[in-house]
């Protein structure tokens, strides 16, 4: 039977990330609980890495709140962007050089049967979310690849409930790539020069 950590934690998972494809800003406060629910849980099944993530997400949490609401053009509401190609490679890099530190610390210092995965898991869902702040529109295929590694993992440590929790967020990823490509997309357009038409002669 799921604990009651494991449902309250599916219930206000699955509802922040649902807030996110709709760009609410309640999705922050909402996400700051689901943390805290995870942090007991990863702990007691000892997924110390993500026990640290999550402890990141309530800090970077504060900050995307604030940053959605005062981080725009005039210090206004955020929109929709495209990542930098150089910022990109500067994260790229920021995951391979994470996932290896932390899975050197949880080698050393722990008794993780999962080091490696549960790094790279880490890494990359450190990376979405500080790309989620920015609303940089490829944080969601990074969250994708983190989910796929999740539902395996946490299949894998017996978290059926959190696993399903995972797959659903798989499912709201997709679609939160799909809305906020529409909206980016039709940023693009109303910012498109006009097309350019010749006079005859």
């Amino acid at each position: 039977m799921p604990s009651f950590m494991e449902v309250f934690g599916f219930i206000t998972g699955a509802a922040c990330v649902a807030l996110l494809v709709r760009q609410s800003i309640w999705n922050w406060p909402l996400g700051i609980a689901n943390n805290l629910v995870f942090i007991v849980l990863f702990y007691r099944t000892g997924l110390y890495a993500d026990v640290g993530l999550q402890g990141f997400y309530i800090a970077i949490s504060l900050y995307g709140w604030w940053h959605w609401l005062h981080g725009g053009r005039d210090h206004g509401k955020l929109a929709v962007s495209r990542i930098r190609p150089l910022a990109g490679l500067l994260l790229a890099l920021a995951v391979a050089a994470l996932t290896a530190t932390l899975a050197w610390l949880l080698r050393r210092y722990t008794n993780s049967t999962v080091p490696v995965l549960d790094s790279l898991i880490t890494a990359l869902s450190l990376v979405a979310q500080f790309m989620m702040t920015r609303k940089w529109i490829e944080n969601w295929p990074v969250w994708i690849a983190a989910n796929c590694l999740s539902v395996g993992l946490l299949i894998y440590k017996g978290l059926y409930v959190a696993s399903a929790l995972y797959a659903v967020y798989q499912v709201l990823c997709v679609l939160g790539l799909r809305e906020w490509r529409r909206e980016l997309n039709a940023v693009d357009s109303e910012t498109a020069p006009p097309a350019a038409t010749s006079s005859a002669g």
